[in-house]
């Protein structure tokens, strides 16, 4: 009996990834009928050159509408001009915009607009008023406050000692990077050693050790 093998996948003849296509989305001919297609619209043709040969329509600046005939009786084409400064103008005594001002809308001494109802406060009196204290008494940041723990228990208190001195000890340290821990031969024979092999192909043949039945 002959052992079969899978099949190597490069031993395979056919087309790669790139021989496959879908049907394309957009446009109508040849369309995947799997999505939505959206409306389809068409251009016109080019019209040929004999008929635009035909047709010889002149451009705007060939009318000139100010040369026409009269019309609606009147003599001519209407015409407009533009005058000059008059010599007074610059010398005109009427004031700017900005020399007007107009009467303020706040209180009650408006004329003619309608005012809301206006409110005055009476001065202060300097004798027998609120700001002359005759009876001397103190404000209330003149009085100390008492501790409660005179007429309350005591609360626990707690209090922070000063910060300790770092040990100066001026002797040289090694950095961690001194250390060598991978040739430590303290509880083993020697140190550990790795070692990487070479890759083998699948297609070189077994090793077979003889034995006996």
């Amino acid at each position: 009996m002959e052992k079969k093998y899978p099949a190597i996948a490069w031993k395979e003849k056919g087309p790669g990834p790139g021989r496959y296509g879908l049907p394309p989305t957009i446009g109508f001919v040849g369309h995947d009928f799997t999505k939505p297609a959206s409306p389809a619209y068409s251009f016109h043709g080019k019209i040929s050159n004999n008929i635009e040969e035909s047709f010889s329509t002149p451009g705007p600046g060939t009318y000139s509408p100010e040369k026409a005939p009269p019309c609606n009786l009147q003599r001519k084409p209407p015409s407009y001009t533009m005058g000059r400064r008059t010599r007074y103008r610059t010398v005109d005594p009427v004031p700017a915009p900005n020399k007007y001002s107009l009467p303020p809308l706040l209180g009650s001494h408006i004329p003619n607009k309608r005012a809301s109802a206006s409110y005055t406060m009476l001065g202060t009196f300097s004798t027998g008023g609120a700001s002359e204290d005759l009876a001397k008494t103190p404000g209330p940041c003149r009085y100390n406050s008492t501790d409660p723990s005179v007429y309350r228990p005591r609360q626990p208190a707690f209090s922070m000692l000063g910060r300790h001195d770092v040990p100066k000890d001026k002797t040289k340290k090694p950095g961690p990077g001194t250390y060598n821990p991978e040739n430590v031969t303290a509880h083993k024979t020697r140190a550990p050693a790795y070692s990487m092999g070479v890759r083998h192909s699948e297609f070189v043949t077994p090793l077979v050790v003889g034995f006996s039945d």
